[in-house]
Protein backbone atom coordinates (compact mmCIF):
# COMPACT_ATOMS: atom_id res chain seq x y z
CA UNK A 1 0.00 0.00 0.00
CA UNK A 2 2.95 1.92 0.49
CA UNK A 3 3.10 2.80 -3.32
CA UNK A 4 -0.24 4.60 -2.61
CA UNK A 5 1.25 7.10 0.12
CA UNK A 6 1.57 10.29 -0.76
CA UNK A 7 2.49 13.41 2.20
CA UNK A 8 -1.22 15.01 2.45
CA UNK A 9 -2.94 13.28 0.52
CA UNK A 10 -5.53 10.95 1.40
CA UNK A 11 -4.68 7.53 0.29
CA UNK A 12 -8.57 6.93 -1.48
CA UNK A 13 -8.12 9.90 -3.55
CA UNK A 14 -4.11 8.73 -4.90
CA UNK A 15 -5.22 5.35 -5.75
CA UNK A 16 -8.09 6.85 -7.62
CA UNK A 17 -5.35 9.32 -9.59
CA UNK A 18 -3.32 6.13 -10.31
CA UNK A 19 -6.12 3.83 -11.74
CA UNK A 20 -7.20 7.10 -13.73
CA UNK A 21 -3.37 7.53 -15.06
CA UNK A 22 -3.37 3.68 -16.13
CA UNK A 23 -6.73 3.38 -17.74
CA UNK A 24 -5.03 6.13 -19.95
CA UNK A 25 -2.08 4.22 -20.82
CA UNK A 26 0.16 6.84 -18.72
CA UNK A 27 1.34 4.80 -16.10
CA UNK A 28 2.61 1.07 -16.49
CA UNK A 29 2.80 -1.54 -14.27
CA UNK A 30 6.28 -2.86 -13.36
CA UNK A 31 6.79 -6.05 -11.54
CA UNK A 32 4.05 -7.87 -9.11
CA UNK A 33 -0.04 -5.58 -9.31
CA UNK A 34 0.37 -2.31 -7.55
CA UNK A 35 4.35 -2.85 -6.87
CA UNK A 36 5.62 -0.17 -9.13
CA UNK A 37 4.64 2.30 -11.67
CA UNK A 38 6.84 4.41 -14.62
CA UNK A 39 5.25 6.85 -16.39
CA UNK A 40 4.71 6.53 -20.37
CA UNK A 41 5.24 8.55 -23.49
CA UNK A 42 2.22 10.14 -24.02
CA UNK A 43 2.29 10.12 -28.04
CA UNK A 44 2.62 6.16 -27.37
CA UNK A 45 -0.35 6.21 -25.07
CA UNK A 46 -2.56 8.30 -27.53
CA UNK A 47 -1.32 5.63 -30.10
CA UNK A 48 -2.14 2.45 -28.03
CA UNK A 49 -5.94 3.96 -27.34
CA UNK A 50 -6.46 5.62 -30.81
CA UNK A 51 -5.21 2.67 -32.81
CA UNK A 52 -8.41 0.19 -31.88
CA UNK A 53 -11.10 3.18 -32.41
CA UNK A 54 -9.78 3.95 -35.98
CA UNK A 55 -9.55 0.77 -37.01
CA UNK A 56 -13.39 0.11 -36.08
CA UNK A 57 -14.30 3.36 -37.68
CA UNK A 58 -11.98 1.96 -41.02
CA UNK A 59 -14.24 -1.17 -40.76
CA UNK A 60 -17.63 0.85 -40.30
CA UNK A 61 -16.51 2.72 -43.29
CA UNK A 62 -15.54 -0.21 -45.39
CA UNK A 63 -19.39 -1.73 -44.43
CA UNK A 64 -20.87 1.37 -45.49
CA UNK A 65 -19.31 1.45 -48.73
CA UNK A 66 -20.47 -1.70 -49.61
CA UNK A 67 -23.82 -1.11 -48.26
CA UNK A 68 -24.02 1.93 -51.07
CA UNK A 69 -23.19 -0.05 -53.85
CA UNK A 70 -25.46 -2.52 -53.12
CA UNK A 71 -28.07 -0.07 -52.46
CA UNK A 72 -27.53 2.25 -55.70
CA UNK A 73 -27.83 -0.34 -58.24
CA UNK A 74 -31.01 -1.38 -56.60
CA UNK A 75 -32.54 2.39 -56.53
CA UNK A 76 -31.07 3.56 -59.68
CA UNK A 77 -32.92 -0.38 -61.58
CA UNK A 78 -36.11 0.99 -59.62
CA UNK A 79 -36.48 4.64 -60.38
CA UNK A 80 -35.71 3.41 -64.44
CA UNK A 81 -38.50 1.73 -64.31
CA UNK A 82 -40.71 4.02 -62.77
CA UNK A 83 -39.71 6.49 -65.59
CA UNK A 84 -40.27 4.06 -68.12
CA UNK A 85 -43.84 3.73 -66.88
CA UNK A 86 -46.48 5.15 -68.57
CA UNK A 87 -48.59 7.66 -67.13
CA UNK A 88 -51.80 5.81 -68.46
CA UNK A 89 -51.61 2.33 -69.38
CA UNK A 90 -54.62 0.40 -71.93
CA UNK A 91 -55.57 -3.12 -70.99
CA UNK A 92 -57.49 -4.86 -72.94
CA UNK A 93 -58.88 -8.46 -72.00
CA UNK A 94 -60.19 -9.83 -68.39
CA UNK A 95 -57.02 -12.17 -68.14
CA UNK A 96 -54.66 -9.12 -68.59
CA UNK A 97 -56.74 -6.83 -66.16
CA UNK A 98 -56.74 -9.31 -63.99
CA UNK A 99 -53.05 -10.24 -63.90
CA UNK A 100 -52.16 -6.37 -62.98
CA UNK A 101 -54.93 -5.95 -59.86
CA UNK A 102 -53.01 -9.02 -58.46
CA UNK A 103 -49.59 -7.25 -58.87
CA UNK A 104 -50.98 -3.77 -57.64
CA UNK A 105 -52.42 -5.79 -54.90
CA UNK A 106 -49.06 -7.36 -53.42
CA UNK A 107 -47.70 -4.32 -53.81
CA UNK A 108 -49.95 -2.31 -51.94
CA UNK A 109 -48.81 -1.10 -48.32
CA UNK A 110 -51.28 1.16 -46.62
CA UNK A 111 -55.02 1.64 -48.47
CA UNK A 112 -57.15 -0.11 -51.33
CA UNK A 113 -60.45 1.99 -52.27
CA UNK A 114 -62.99 0.69 -55.17
CA UNK A 115 -66.05 1.80 -56.29
CA UNK A 116 -68.40 -0.82 -58.03
CA UNK A 117 -71.72 0.24 -59.48
CA UNK A 118 -73.90 -2.13 -60.71
CA UNK A 119 -75.71 -3.48 -58.71
CA UNK A 120 -75.33 -7.12 -58.00
CA UNK A 121 -71.88 -8.68 -58.63
CA UNK A 122 -71.35 -11.80 -60.55
CA UNK A 123 -70.23 -14.84 -58.16
CA UNK A 124 -67.48 -15.56 -60.13
CA UNK A 125 -65.78 -11.82 -59.60
CA UNK A 126 -66.77 -11.94 -56.39
CA UNK A 127 -64.61 -15.64 -55.83
CA UNK A 128 -61.60 -13.89 -57.87
CA UNK A 129 -61.44 -10.75 -56.05
CA UNK A 130 -62.33 -12.89 -52.34
CA UNK A 131 -58.25 -14.20 -52.64
CA UNK A 132 -56.70 -10.15 -53.21
CA UNK A 133 -58.91 -9.08 -50.39
CA UNK A 134 -57.93 -11.65 -48.02
CA UNK A 135 -54.65 -11.34 -48.86
CA UNK A 136 -54.85 -7.83 -48.35
CA UNK A 137 -57.00 -7.27 -44.94
CA UNK A 138 -54.41 -10.08 -43.34
CA UNK A 139 -51.35 -7.84 -43.95
CA UNK A 140 -53.01 -4.39 -42.45
CA UNK A 141 -53.79 -3.00 -45.54
CA UNK A 142 -57.30 -0.91 -45.36
CA UNK A 143 -60.01 -1.29 -47.71
CA UNK A 144 -62.79 1.17 -48.26
CA UNK A 145 -65.44 -0.37 -51.19
CA UNK A 146 -68.52 1.54 -52.57
CA UNK A 147 -71.53 -0.44 -54.13
CA UNK A 148 -74.55 0.83 -54.99
CA UNK A 149 -78.10 0.65 -52.91
CA UNK A 150 -79.19 -2.03 -55.25
CA UNK A 151 -76.28 -4.49 -54.25
CA UNK A 152 -77.98 -5.23 -51.08
CA UNK A 153 -80.60 -7.08 -52.34
CA UNK A 154 -77.64 -10.04 -54.05
CA UNK A 155 -77.62 -12.86 -51.67
CA UNK A 156 -74.13 -13.24 -53.20
CA UNK A 157 -73.28 -9.73 -52.68
CA UNK A 158 -74.18 -9.74 -49.25
CA UNK A 159 -72.45 -12.50 -48.35
CA UNK A 160 -69.43 -11.29 -49.65
CA UNK A 161 -69.72 -8.23 -47.59
CA UNK A 162 -70.40 -9.97 -44.65
CA UNK A 163 -67.27 -12.19 -44.83
CA UNK A 164 -64.87 -9.17 -45.65
CA UNK A 165 -66.68 -6.99 -42.74
CA UNK A 166 -65.82 -9.47 -40.29
CA UNK A 167 -61.84 -9.52 -41.79
CA UNK A 168 -61.78 -5.28 -41.91
CA UNK A 169 -63.15 -3.94 -44.55
CA UNK A 170 -65.05 -1.06 -44.60
CA UNK A 171 -68.12 -1.34 -46.99
CA UNK A 172 -70.84 1.57 -47.91
CA UNK A 173 -73.55 2.31 -50.80
CA UNK A 174 -74.63 5.18 -52.56
CA UNK A 175 -77.44 5.31 -55.26
CA UNK A 176 -75.84 6.89 -58.05
CA UNK A 177 -73.73 9.19 -59.87
CA UNK A 178 -69.96 7.42 -59.34
CA UNK A 179 -67.64 4.90 -61.66
CA UNK A 180 -65.75 1.88 -61.66
CA UNK A 181 -62.19 2.09 -59.87
CA UNK A 182 -59.68 0.41 -57.82
CA UNK A 183 -56.95 2.78 -56.48
CA UNK A 184 -54.10 1.32 -54.63
CA UNK A 185 -51.98 3.60 -51.94
CA UNK A 186 -52.73 6.82 -54.03
CA UNK A 187 -50.76 6.33 -56.43
CA UNK A 188 -52.07 3.85 -59.44
CA UNK A 189 -55.60 3.93 -60.33
CA UNK A 190 -57.69 1.38 -62.73
CA UNK A 191 -60.61 2.11 -64.46
CA UNK A 192 -62.76 0.99 -66.89
CA UNK A 193 -62.71 1.74 -70.85
CA UNK A 194 -65.17 3.93 -71.45
CA UNK A 195 -65.71 1.21 -75.09
CA UNK A 196 -64.58 -1.93 -73.54
CA UNK A 197 -66.07 -2.95 -70.51
CA UNK A 198 -63.81 -5.97 -70.53
CA UNK A 199 -60.68 -3.79 -70.37
CA UNK A 200 -59.06 -1.26 -68.13
CA UNK A 201 -56.81 1.84 -67.77
CA UNK A 202 -54.28 1.96 -65.52
CA UNK A 203 -52.98 5.56 -64.68
CA UNK A 204 -50.18 6.58 -63.19
CA UNK A 205 -50.43 10.45 -63.58
CA UNK A 206 -50.25 11.78 -60.14
CA UNK A 207 -52.54 14.88 -60.25
CA UNK A 208 -55.16 12.73 -62.12
CA UNK A 209 -55.22 10.20 -59.55
CA UNK A 210 -54.93 12.74 -56.45
CA UNK A 211 -58.26 13.97 -58.18
CA UNK A 212 -60.19 10.48 -58.35
CA UNK A 213 -59.16 9.69 -54.87
CA UNK A 214 -60.58 13.05 -54.13
CA UNK A 215 -63.55 12.13 -55.63
CA UNK A 216 -64.01 9.17 -53.96
CA UNK A 217 -63.76 10.57 -50.57
CA UNK A 218 -66.53 12.80 -51.36
CA UNK A 219 -68.65 9.74 -52.74
CA UNK A 220 -67.39 7.92 -49.20
CA UNK A 221 -68.86 10.72 -47.17
CA UNK A 222 -72.35 10.75 -48.50
CA UNK A 223 -72.80 6.83 -48.91
CA UNK A 224 -74.13 4.91 -46.27
CA UNK A 225 -73.02 1.85 -44.42
CA UNK A 226 -73.82 -1.69 -46.13
CA UNK A 227 -76.46 -3.11 -43.72
CA UNK A 228 -75.65 -6.64 -43.54
CA UNK A 229 -78.62 -7.50 -41.81
CA UNK A 230 -81.00 -7.58 -44.12
CA UNK A 231 -84.71 -7.69 -42.63
CA UNK A 232 -87.41 -6.18 -44.13
CA UNK A 233 -87.44 -2.36 -42.64
CA UNK A 234 -83.89 -2.56 -44.51
CA UNK A 235 -85.70 -3.37 -47.55
CA UNK A 236 -87.86 -0.85 -47.41
CA UNK A 237 -85.30 1.73 -46.65
CA UNK A 238 -82.66 1.03 -49.47
CA UNK A 239 -86.47 1.01 -51.63
CA UNK A 240 -87.37 4.27 -50.45
CA UNK A 241 -83.48 5.38 -51.40
CA UNK A 242 -83.53 4.04 -54.99
CA UNK A 243 -86.93 5.59 -56.03
CA UNK A 244 -85.53 9.08 -54.69
CA UNK A 245 -82.92 8.70 -57.07
CA UNK A 246 -85.20 7.58 -59.60
CA UNK A 247 -87.24 10.68 -59.17
CA UNK A 248 -83.67 12.82 -59.28
CA UNK A 249 -83.29 11.63 -62.81
CA UNK A 250 -86.36 11.64 -63.99
CA UNK A 251 -86.08 15.51 -63.18
CA UNK A 252 -83.24 15.44 -64.85
CA UNK A 253 -84.77 14.31 -68.21
CA UNK A 254 -83.23 10.80 -68.13
CA UNK A 255 -84.02 8.08 -70.73
CA UNK A 256 -85.74 4.70 -68.69
CA UNK A 257 -82.03 2.84 -70.31
CA UNK A 258 -79.75 5.83 -68.85
CA UNK A 259 -81.30 5.75 -65.06
CA UNK A 260 -81.63 2.09 -65.05
CA UNK A 261 -77.61 1.47 -66.18
CA UNK A 262 -77.07 4.45 -63.15
CA UNK A 263 -79.11 3.01 -60.76
CA UNK A 264 -77.65 -0.88 -61.21
CA UNK A 265 -80.74 -2.12 -62.09
CA UNK A 266 -82.71 -3.70 -65.24
CA UNK A 267 -84.32 -1.62 -67.90
CA UNK A 268 -87.99 -3.73 -66.89
CA UNK A 269 -87.09 -2.92 -62.69
CA UNK A 270 -86.44 0.45 -63.37
CA UNK A 271 -89.75 1.37 -65.25
CA UNK A 272 -91.89 -0.49 -62.84
CA UNK A 273 -90.21 1.98 -60.49
CA UNK A 274 -91.24 4.42 -62.60
CA UNK A 275 -94.91 3.12 -62.97
CA UNK A 276 -95.27 3.14 -59.34
CA UNK A 277 -93.99 6.58 -58.84
CA UNK A 278 -96.34 8.39 -61.91
CA UNK A 279 -99.45 6.35 -60.33
CA UNK A 280 -98.72 7.75 -56.58
CA UNK A 281 -98.77 11.17 -57.94
CA UNK A 282 -101.57 11.07 -60.86
CA UNK A 283 -99.26 11.55 -63.52
CA UNK A 284 -100.90 10.55 -67.09
CA UNK A 285 -97.22 10.45 -69.05
CA UNK A 286 -93.54 11.14 -68.54
CA UNK A 287 -94.10 14.41 -69.66
CA UNK A 288 -96.77 15.15 -67.18
CA UNK A 289 -94.91 12.84 -64.36
CA UNK A 290 -91.79 15.62 -64.95
CA UNK A 291 -94.08 18.75 -64.73
CA UNK A 292 -95.67 17.10 -61.58
CA UNK A 293 -92.31 16.00 -59.94
CA UNK A 294 -91.23 19.62 -60.38
CA UNK A 295 -94.04 21.15 -58.72
CA UNK A 296 -93.44 19.13 -55.90
CA UNK A 297 -89.48 19.26 -55.52
CA UNK A 298 -88.10 19.82 -52.21
CA UNK A 299 -91.19 18.60 -50.59
CA UNK A 300 -91.79 15.30 -52.59
CA UNK A 301 -94.73 13.82 -50.16
CA UNK A 302 -93.30 10.35 -48.85
CA UNK A 303 -96.02 8.45 -49.84
CA UNK A 304 -94.30 8.99 -53.52
CA UNK A 305 -91.43 7.03 -52.44
CA UNK A 306 -92.84 4.79 -49.86
CA UNK A 307 -93.41 1.03 -51.16
CA UNK A 308 -97.01 -0.44 -50.80
CA UNK A 309 -97.97 -2.02 -47.41
CA UNK A 310 -98.16 -5.70 -49.64
CA UNK A 311 -94.90 -4.91 -51.44
CA UNK A 312 -92.31 -7.73 -51.00
CA UNK A 313 -89.52 -7.06 -48.62
CA UNK A 314 -87.34 -7.18 -51.81
CA UNK A 315 -87.73 -6.12 -55.20
CA UNK A 316 -86.37 -7.43 -57.71
CA UNK A 317 -83.58 -6.21 -59.15
CA UNK A 318 -82.90 -8.63 -61.86
CA UNK A 319 -86.19 -8.03 -64.23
Amino acid sequence: MDAFTLEGIPQAEVKKAVRSLVERRLLLAVGTPEAHYVAASPDAASDELVHPVAQQARQLRSAADRLRDELTPVYEGGLARRLRRPAVEELHSVSAVRDQLTRLAAQATFEVLTSQPGGARDEDVLQEAMTRTEELLGRGVRMRTLYQHTAQFSATTTSYVEIVSELGAEVRTLGDGFMRMIAFDQEVVVIELRDNPLGALVIREPNIVGFLVATFERMWGQAEEFPTNHGRDQAIFASDKAKEDIIRLLLLGEQDKVIARRMGMTVRTCQRHIAKIMERIGAKSRVHAGYLLREMEGSIPSAVVAPDSSAPGQPDTRG
